[in-house]
């Protein structure tokens, strides 16, 4: 069934910011329907490219009721918790996921590169054993955003069919107008480095969670 919501565009406000600030996003979407049920919206954060255990839910929103026509709200949600994040993978490359259900069926799923890294140029040359949280900057990659979209039930009386992925360019049709929402994918499942990133050990890893949340409903 053809989608009832389409997302315009996410913009990433305060973008770079301190590694402690909390995250913010500018989400405008569309409804072609009315929605029975409510939106549930999802900022997830890889703590460690090695393992899915380091993984922080940072927080999750309700939106509704929805009804037809074009929405826009801001997503305002705290840093990650830094204790549950091994020290090694602190500062570098890892990954940001935005995700949206409905009816608990996820049906798109947006995911940016978040470089971390220190604004004193002595400690990104040397830096230290024990990383010093209020000297580093954090930036979201707003130019190399993945996208997926996946079939749902919209309604509850729908006939059930397997879910279908499609990896898509941009996030819509209107998001051309949007540079944050530009997209960049790797749909042949083959691991390359971002040239809007500093490369890092754990680069490979990252990319290949991306691709892994392509394909975690089956």
């Amino acid at each position: 069934m053809a989608s009832r919501v389409n997302v315009c565009s996410v913009n990433v406000l305060d973008n770079p910011a301190k590694f402690t600030d909390p995250f913010k996003l500018e989400v405008t979407f569309e409804v072609f329907e009315p929605l029975a049920e409510d939106l549930d919206w999802e900022l997830l954060y890889v703590g460690s490219a090695e393992s899915e255990k380091y993984d922080q839910v940072l927080d999750s929103v309700l939106v509704g009721p929805v009804v037809e026509g074009r929405h826009k709200f801001i997503f305002e949600v705290g840093g990650p918790d830094v204790s549950k994040i091994p020290q090694d993978d602190i500062v570098g490359v890892t990954v940001l996921l935005l995700k949206c259900s409905y009816m608990e069926q996820e049906f798109i799923n947006i995911g940016w590169f978040v470089a971390t890294e220190y604004t004193d140029l002595e400690l990104r040359e040397n830096p230290p054993s024990t990383p010093i949280l209020e000297k580093l900057e954090r930036k979201v990659c707003i130019d190399d955003v993945r996208v997926t979209t996946f079939a749902i039930q919209w309604d509850k009386n729908q006939q059930e069919e397997i879910p279908e992925v499609d990896e898509t360019d941009e996030v819509s049709d209107t998001a051309r107008d949007a540079p944050s929402t530009n997209v960049d994918n790797d749909t042949d499942g083959q691991v390359t480095e971002s040239e809007n990133i500093s490369p890092t050990r754990n680069l490979a890893g990252l990319l290949l969670r991306l691709i892994s949340f392509t394909y975690i409903l089956f």
